[in-house]
């Protein structure tokens, strides 16, 4: 959880990173990129960077920093609306690379770890007051869905249009399908280029 100031700037470099932006300056460049940037804004970028600020400030809240939670809290809401996001906060580790626009869906009670990769129209949701918890250096493919209660290991890759339900404690392991299962042992970074195909598959 973001409680500092070197958190804030921590989790900021890791979601930069993860998502592959550029460490530059907002007016930084030519004239054409400033533009460029101008008339088409990285809005996920943005979202996560807000995100991160509410985070640091609902944590933070005396003085000054009041107004600035606020500030940040209703550009967050603003930005979740438009991007379709329902991505509460303090439930997501540094290294958050939301991989497209769409429909995202995340209950508060849910916890997921570092190096998360999330795609479009994944659902994270409760089922009998429990809630999957989820941990570092995941993938989780379009249309992901998961609800109750579900431990998932590290370093898993969940294909697309996966329905989770169960554990999978195993790591290392790629699994989709619906319901899912292990489909691979080895979950090698090639391997989540032919995750959309494996889970229309299933």
């Amino acid at each position: 959880m973001i409680r500092t100031k070197d958190d804030l700037i921590f989790y900021l470099e890791k979601d930069r990173e993860a998502l592959k932006r550029p460490a530059r300056k907002r007016f930084a460049g030519s004239f054409k990129d400033i533009v460029k940037r101008a008339l088409d804004p990285d809005e996920i970028w943005r979202f996560e960077r807000v995100l991160r600020y509410t985070e640091y400030y609902s944590r933070n809240f005396g003085g000054i920093n009041r107004f600035l939670y606020w500030w940040y809290y209703f550009k967050y809401k603003r930005l979740s609306l438009k991007l379709g996001f329902s991505i509460p906060l303090d439930v997501f580790g540094p290294g958050l690379s939301i991989a497209h626009y769409g429909t995202i869906l995340v209950n508060p009670k849910a916890r997921v770890g570092k190096n998360c990769r999330l795609h479009a129209c994944v659902n994270i949701g409760e089922s009998k007051g429990k809630v999957p918890q989820i941990g570092d250096n995941c993938y989780i493919g379009p249309g992901g869905i998961m609800y109750g209660d579900a431990r998932i290991a590290n370093n898993i890759t969940i294909g697309a249009n996966s329905v989770v339900n169960r554990s999978f404690e195993k790591e290392g392991v790629v699994i989709a399908g619906s319901p899912a299962k292990i489909i691979r042992e080895d979950s090698s970074p090639w391997v989540t280029w032919l995750l959309p195909k494996i889970g229309e598959n299933q």
